[in-house]
């Protein structure tokens, strides 16, 4: 049965909340109320409902989508398909390694962390510069000498990152600066 087109008036179970009806639906979610639980909206993409009995009555009309349903499907679409995360290999020798900072002072306490951890702050970083060059790039109030300024300011940041370059597995995710 297919649980992301049931009508208004369908009697479902839920795992948590026993039996209830639908009252109200669009494009993402439902509302049900519940005998137990009250009302509840539910995502139709994340669906535990058992279908009791099937409202038969008529064709309803669909509500129409909003602009903050829309958005709120193509995040979800994104997410699923890893369109909002560039993924980015960290080079093998690295995998399960630690990164430990030993100060100076050998009476203060080195710092410790997963290999990972830092390699993940590199890429976020990377990412963040990236969405930057684009907001630049298509901002309408910044004139296209500022544009070509805080370009150059940003290829400079991509050069002082290079040495983090040692840290990815493929060429094309490695930090560049001026050529």
């Amino acid at each position: 049965m297919d649980l992301e087109n049931l009508k208004v008036g369908t009697r479902v179970s839920h795992p948590k909340y026993g039996e209830g009806i639908i009252s109200q639906h669009n494009a993402l979610s439902y509302k049900i109320i519940f005998v137990r639980g009250g009302e509840v909206e539910f995502s139709k993409l994340n669906l535990q409902l058992e279908v009791v009995a099937e409202n038969e009555d008529g064709d309803e009309k669909r509500p129409e989508m909003t602009i903050s349903d829309i958005e709120k499907m193509l995040k979800h679409i994104l997410n699923k398909y890893n369109g909002l995360e560039n993924r980015v290999e960290l080079g093998k020798r690295w995998i399960g390694g630690t990164m430990v900072l030993q100060p100076a002072n050998q009476d203060l306490k080195p710092k410790e962390m997963p290999i990972e951890t830092f390699f993940h702050k590199i890429v976020m970083m990377r990412d963040r510069l990236r969405v930057l060059e684009q907001n630049i790039n298509s901002s309408d109030s910044l004139t296209d000498e500022e544009k070509v300024h805080l370009q150059q300011y940003i290829t400079r940041i991509y050069g002082s990152m290079t040495s983090f370059n040692i840290l990815f597995e493929n060429k094309e995710d490695y930090f560049v600066g001026a050529k």
